[in-house]
């Protein structure tokens, strides 16, 4: 991650998703007004894009895990968060994928936000690193998105 001065707190990626979370703030905002086949129609769409700028691994996996969550939390609905392919319930990101180049790390990212229903004792992960993904962990992750939902 470079920073641009050594004086400023955030790295030009970490700016970058600031702005990229302000633009869908007023996103959010003017899709209230739309149907929500309309707002599931745009959301789809920028999820898309962000997973078409993706290159190699991030976008294969980008691409299995849109292919995950809309086969078995369908009334999720795709959006982007932070300037990443995520999906809402009730209008809030329940799961997101961080790929490795967003913040230029050695691995990807699938993450669960507050509102997943994965509480499992006192402590439970929310995010997992993902190299490459067989046909094992897309069931583990289905399970996970088929319960963070309920």
């Amino acid at each position: 991650m470079a920073r641009t001065d050594d004086n400023e707190n955030f790295t030009d990626e970490e700016r970058q998703a600031m702005k990229d979370r302000a633009k869908e703030t007023r996103t959010a905002r003017s899709r209230k007004k739309k149907t929500p086949e309309e707002a599931r129609a745009e959301g789809e769409a920028e999820l898309r894009a962000k997973l078409d700028e993706l290159t190699g691994s991030d976008r294969e996996i980008g691409e299995a895990l849109h292919a995950l969550v809309t086969e078995n939390a369908p009334t999720l609905v795709p959006r982007t968060y932070y300037g990443m392919p995520a999906w809402a319930k009730d209008g809030k990101v329940l799961c997101f994928f961080q790929p490795a180049s967003k913040f230029k790390v050695r691995y990807a990212t699938f993450g669960f936000e507050t509102g997943a229903a994965l509480d499992d004792g006192n402590v439970w992960p929310t995010s997992f690193a993902i190299t490459a993904l067989a046909a094992a962990d897309l069931d583990f992750l289905a399970g996970l998105v088929r319960r963070a939902v309920s």
